[in-house]
């Protein structure tokens, strides 16, 4: 008996005790009603601090090291260029694919999740357009850092990294050192706290059911149909066009070779465990060369997350909704842009969707509140955003390849050879 209890306690995941701490939660505000509250909201508290404390860190580190693992200075050549540029058009694809579908359907109006009464305590005003620009570009990066000012702290970290791969061999390999043993150090402590999200979710569900009942639960549904939406339109829509448009290739060709990456991806949510297979298909298949595909793929598996900065986006303005707050032109600008840039080196990041979203939320003045009940969904859209993620890694890789001058001659044999065989 002890023998069989020790393997089933091995085999509980985090995702296994996050949803427990989730069910728990509700349960115990359901039966206690607002006597859990002294109980609740310090768990609650302490968890939505924790992450407040490593957003910045995690932000300068994470994004340095995720620009230094591109290599010197030189290989932003040719190919980093093309590289880099479909990154960008993707990505924003995605973000605002995602903003014009929450915008629409408008999931999080009229929810009731128990979090309306610190409407108060956010900042709405608007920005007009320069006003964004400057802010961008920090007067003081350490200010900054000290105010929790998200994107001039992600614009100073990007443009350290860059000057930083331009040093001579051996100052960069030092400070690569330095950073990317930082960086380790931030991702151990970040995993400490993560581990702590069960008793977080635990506090924040308990509190939101003690104060709310059941009804702040019932617009999930909707908020998760509208990112599932997004999401399919970006990978049945905005890539397949990007793949006939720019490469001149038939996206059937290239998607159905790429059904075991996707099914990886699917079934582990990572894309770096899914990168190996990631690469197969894709020179296999798809006949990109190994040069393209061995330099794109694992950037991307790092720092290009079309499917993840959806979400993210859909998640921040679905909380705005939540909240009865509307987002002006300029925060929801700020958004795009930081939900883009924050994308860098996060798929290192342990739960990287939500330590990014926290990101995010603090960008625009959102409290972290709210993405304690987005947790019930997240791990299921996690397989989602992770499989399109791997598909947009493989479109990028073949479009690059096209754009490199490569025929891909045979693209899609592959596929009936084994089919055959």
């Amino acid at each position: 008996m002890n023998l069989t209890s020790k393997k089933a306690h091995r085999k509980l995941s985090l995702t296994h005790y996050i949803f427990i701490g989730i069910f728990l939660g509700m349960l115990a505000g359901w039966l206690f009603g607002e006597t859990i509250l002294p109980f609740a909201d310090p768990l609650a508290n302490v968890f939505l601090r924790l992450l407040r404390m490593i957003i910045m860190p995690l932000i300068v580190f994470s994004i340095l090291s995720g620009v230094l693992s591109i290599g010197t200075g030189k290989s932003l050549g040719s190919l980093g260029l093309k590289t880099f540029l479909y990154y960008i058009i993707s990505s924003m694809l995605a973000i605002f694919t995602g903003q014009i579908l929450v915008n629409i359907f408008r999931p999080g109006v009229g929810a009731e999740l128990g979090l309306q009464k610190e409407v108060e305590q956010i900042a709405t005003a608007d920005q007009d357009f320069m006003d964004f620009l400057f802010r961008i570009i920090p007067e003081n990066p350490f200010q900054s850092l000290a105010a929790g000012d998200v994107l001039p702290v992600i614009f100073f970290s990007i443009l350290l990294g860059y000057f930083i791969t331009r040093l001579k061999s051996q100052q960069r390999t030092t400070l690569t050192d330095v950073i990317d043993g930082a960086f380790e150090a931030m991702m151990k402590l970040t995993h400490m706290i993560i581990w702590s999200a069960p008793l977080g979710v635990f506090g924040i569900n308990a509190r939101i059911v003690a104060t709310t009942g059941f009804d702040a639960f019932k617009s999930l549904g909707f908020y998760f149909a509208v990112v599932l939406l997004g999401l399919a339109i970006h990978a049945f829509f905005n890539l397949p066009m990007l793949l006939r448009l720019v490469a001149r290739v038939d996206p059937i060709k290239h998607y159905r070779g790429m059904f075991p990456a996707l099914l990886t991806a699917f079934s582990t949510s990572s894309s770096m465990v899914t990168l190996p297979v990631n690469i197969d298909c894709v020179t296999r298949n798809s006949r990109v060369s190994k040069k393209v595909a061995g330099f794109l793929l694992p950037i991307g598996a790092t720092v290009n997350m079309d499917g993840t900065a959806l979400y993210e986006s859909v998640a921040a303005i679905f909380i705005a909704q939540v909240y009865g707050i509307h987002l002006g032109f300029g925060q929801q600008l700020i958004v795009v842009v930081t939900a883009l840039l924050a994308s860098i080196g996060a798929a290192g990041v342990p739960m990287a969707g939500l330590v990014m979203l926290s990101v995010v939320l603090h960008a625009v003045g959102l409290p972290l509140e709210g993405v304690g009940i987005i947790l019930a969904v997240d791990r299921v859209l996690d397989m989602f955003r992770t499989t399109v993620n791997i598909l947009s890694d493989s479109c990028g890789a073949v479009i690059v390849a096209r754009l490199e001058g490569e025929t891909l001659e045979g693209m899609g044999t592959a596929i009936e050879e084994d089919s055959r065989d």
